[in-house]
């Protein structure tokens, strides 16, 4: 509350203490004394503002593929369990905790009993059972997360606060279910998933998360407000708003006008421009994300027929191979990334160090421009008049290489691609698109090369689960999450190992293995491992939860950590300060004399703090 000045009529105040006894004369006429608490001026609600440019599919969390969609899933729907914020490692969520039985798989979860939707219903292990058996019974719910359920038996709620899952075989991921749990009242009369009023507010507005959706405008917002009865306590800002930003240049600036608050997913050239500047911090963290480039071999559906229309040349691995010789990741860290990065190997990052995964020295592919031409002539690409090749059939090299229109690293790595191909002899046609356009042309096979790039999770179960032959969608372009439409019977073998194995060093070999599988059949190149270069309004913000501590990113988690623990500046002090002091108590052992003078002094005022804030 702010506290007027004395208006000018009022002279003076004495507050006598002799002997151990207080007079208090009344402020009369001071405005802090005459004004009804009811009539006191309301603080402004705390606003966080991000900065979000990248695209949102879905609001619906079982089809939500996007990155951008999936942290809203994570912001409004609670999960049996999360990854925590200091080490991001399994903690309680939903789940108070957890048992597995001797022979490790039946897996016993208590559900916490104070969380309740925000339309006030309790959320009880029969919303959870809800969701996990309707990924398991409809083809569309598995969409975002099947990888998860593929090895379920059964899934049952013997009461409100249990409920037990019972999987086929030994499953090493079951401590950290990525899979948002939704309230079986609202969804259960949804028949179908592909309904677009699954991304209506009635259905996703009510959730158990810190926060609630209330607004959604396609391509401009969406607005979040504080969920006052979530489990852990509401969230210290009254409000979340996503603001959609058509390029990362546009987002920076309105974060230089205070427009926004917090933006992620800088170029390096931003990151280093925005240090120093005033009211604006910068933070730079280990990334859980891979950049890569997808090769279409010859793709095909969960049904094993081909779809799309990818160059068929692309199904010599010779080709492939020669393509991934020609590129080369360190130019993409050092001039695109500026040095913020990693090489690229495979698709699990350094961050998670227990899974990750480096080709060897000798099986490594360098860059090689010489001999990725030599390997194309000995295998039969002639070169044309013109410099580009001709495959054996007689038909030119000549690829499409998309990627997102709105990224600056894909429209600089394109430029190098299409060089570097160039000087082998192979023609590129770049076709920067949409978020939207880029998802369903990769969905339906619809491209020779691709500018891609997947967050990872602390199980190393999702990101090896995009490269099964399972991860591949239907017939229809539905039902399934994949990355590279890889199918190989090795590969998948060595998955399978991995999720039913559970001593730690074991799996880890299987799962660097599966990737060392993946790596050989040159069907993506894995440029880099990003860092996650952000920046905030520190006149705004004080500070953010990160992930991992202390030295983690402020968005770019497997969590809501960042906007849940987002610091409003001056919300330490305000809090400290107790509230307004509309009468003073002065206990001394001396007599003391206050005077105010005409609107001179204010007595027991505020620090300034973002509830004063105009």
């Amino acid at each position: 509350m702010r506290i007027k000045h004395v208006q000018s009529g009022v002279s003076r105040v004495i507050a006598v203490l002799t002997a151990g006894t207080l007079v208090m004369l009344p402020l009369a006429g001071t405005a802090a004394a005459q004004q009804p608490a009811h009539q006191q001026q309301p603080a402004q609600p705390k606003v966080l503002r991000v900065a979000l440019t990248t695209g949102i599919d879905h609001l619906n969390p079982f089809t939500a593929s996007l990155a951008a969609s999936t942290q809203v899933g994570r912001f409004i729907y609670e999960f049996l369990t999360i990854p925590s914020a200091d080490k991001a490692e399994a903690s309680p969520a939903l789940a108070e905790s957890w048992t597995t039985s001797p022979d490790k798989l039946t897996w016993t979860f208590k559900i916490r009993q104070n969380a309740k939707w925000t339309d006030g219903q309790p959320v009880t292990a029969k919303d959870a059972a809800f969701t996990f058996n309707r990924m398991l019974t409809d083809e569309t719910a598995r969409t975002a997360n099947g990888n998860y359920v593929a090895n379920f038996q059964t899934v049952t709620a013997p009461d409100d606060s249990t409920l037990v899952i019972k999987t086929k075989a030994v499953q090493s991921s079951m401590a950290l279910l990525d899979v948002p749990i939704v309230p079986e009242h609202v969804w259960a009369p949804i028949k179908d998933l592909n309904d677009p009023k699954t991304d209506d507010l009635s259905v996703v507005g009510v959730s158990d998360g810190p926060y609630q959706l209330t607004e959604y405008k396609q391509n401009e917002y969406l607005k979040f407000k504080a969920n006052k009865d979530y489990w852990r306590g509401a969230p210290k800002v009254d409000e979340l708003q996503l603001l959609i930003f058509k390029d990362v240049e546009s987002a920076v600036n309105a974060l230089k006008q205070g427009e926004v608050d917090v933006i992620n997913r800088l170029t390096p050239t931003q990151f280093d421009a925005l240090q120093g500047q005033p009211n604006i911090a910068t933070n730079k963290a280990p990334g859980r994300r891979y950049n890569e480039i997808n090769l279409n071999f010859g793709v095909e559906n969960n049904e094993n027929k081909p779809i799309g229309n990818g160059n068929p040349a692309l199904k010599d691995i010779r080709l492939r191979k020669a393509i991934v010789q020609a590129i080369d990741p360190k130019t993409i860290v050092d001039k695109v990334m500026g040095g913020y990065g990693q090489l690229g190997g495979g698709v699990i990052p350094p961050i998670y160090s227990t899974y990750h995964w480096d080709p060897p020295a000798g099986e490594a592919t360098k860059f090689d421009i010489a001999a990725a031409n030599t390997a194309l002539d000995q295998a039969g690409y002639v070169k044309g008049k013109d410099g580009v090749r001709v495959a054996p059939g007689g038909a030119r090299l000549e690829l499409r290489l998309t990627g997102h229109a709105n990224r600056p690293f894909d429209q600089r790595t394109a430029q190098y691609v299409s060089g570097w191909l160039h000087d082998i002899g192979i023609s590129v046609k770049q076709e920067l698109v949409s978020d939207e356009e880029l998802n369903d042309r990769t969905n339906a096979g619809n491209y020779d090369l691709a500018i891609s790039g997947y967050a990872t999770n602390p199980d190393p179960d999702y990101a090896l689960a995009l490269h099964t032959c399972a991860g591949r969608p239907n017939a229809e372009g539905k039902g399934a999450t994949t990355d590279t439409f890889f199918c190989d019977q090795q590969y998948d073998a060595l998955y399978a190992q991995q999720l039913t194995t559970t001593d730690p060093a074991t799996r880890a070999g299987y799962v660097k293995q599966a990737q060392a599988r993946l790596y050989s059949q040159a069907v993506n190149v894995v440029l880099d491992y990003d860092n996650s270069l952000e920046a905030y309004r520190s006149d705004k913000f004080s500070s953010f939860t990160k992930q991992p501590q202390p030295d983690g990113a402020i968005l770019e988690q497997t969590g809501y950590w960042g906007v849940y623990g987002a610091v409003p500046a001056g919300a330490e002090a305000a809090a400290d300060s107790g509230g307004s002091n509309t009468v003073l108590w002065i206990v001394i052992g001396v007599v003391v004399v206050i005077v105010l003078v005409g609107g001179g002094v204010l007595i027991g005022r505020r620090g300034k703090s973002a509830d004063d804030r105009e």
